[in-house]
Order: C-alpha cells, then structure tokens, then sequence
C-alpha cells in the first residue's frame, strides 16, 4: 500500500496541525484537504495518537475518502505530538480510510502499521533509508518478520 510518492522523509514542519497538512497533502491537493485536516485535528482531540517510541499514527475516516489511504513521513528534528511517552515522533504514518470499508481494511491495517513500528523502533532501523523506495523495501523486510 505505501507509494513512493507517498513518503516524505524530510518533513518540514515542526508543529502538529502543521505535519498533518503536509501528510494530507499526499493524498490530497484539493479542496478537500482542509476538510481532511480538520477531521484529523478533531480526532487528535479525542487523544492523540502519538503512540511514544517516535511514532505517531494518525488516523480517522472520512467520506471524502473512497479507499485506504497511507502516507508517510518523517522528521529528523521530531514533532511534539502528545505522545504518551512524551517524546517527540520522527514518523508519523497517516491511515485514512471511508466510513464504509469492506473486510474492515482499516482496522486490519491499523494493525499491522503498529506491529511493523514496535519493529522499527526495536531495530532503531528509523533514519536507514535515504529514498522512500529504500523505505518501501525496510517496511516490506520489517512486515515479513511479524506475519
């Protein structure tokens, strides 16, 4: 599911509200995107998604979605993201997925997202990759170990 155009593994932005717009703006460059940036900030209010380690994972569901979508990126200098560990994130994976989702994709990758983080940050393998093909490659070693 990840995409090289996807990935951006020199984020710009150091605030939260910030990162989300630029994640958004992988999927989406249109007038929809403020309105997928809002439904994101309104779940960060329900508890952030900062799951500590330096990963964040935000995720929420929208009618203006018709399928799963992921986009990635990373942070060198990190993100205050509210994690429970309180540290700032270096990766952030955003999921968003529609209301109606056949096989419950989104949950199922939801889950699978967090086990190839746990990995990650098991192996400290989180700035390796230069490109985002070199990501592509770690994630795809990383989710055959936890299968």
């Amino acid at each position: 599911m990840l995409k090289v155009d996807r990935i951006n593994l020199d984020l710009k932005s150091r605030r939260k509200p910030e990162v989300l717009r630029e994640l958004v703006g992988m999927i989406r460059q249109d007038d929809d995107a403020e309105l997928l940036l809002q439904t994101l900030l309104k779940r960060e209010e329900l508890g952030s998604t900062g799951i500590g380690k330096g990963i964040a994972i935000p995720h929420g569901r929208s009618l203006l979605i018709d399928k799963l979508e992921i986009a990635v990126g990373r942070s060198t200098k990190g993100v205050d993201f509210d994690a429970i560990d309180k540290k700032p994130a270096h990766l952030l994976i955003l999921v968003m997925a529609p209301p109606q989702d056949p096989g419950n994709q989104y949950l199922i990758t939801l889950g699978r997202v967090a086990m190839v983080c746990q990995e990650l940050t098991k192996k400290k393998q989180l700035f390796d990759p230069q490109t985002p093909e070199e990501f592509i490659e770690m994630v795809r070693v990383l989710e055959g170990k936890v299968r």
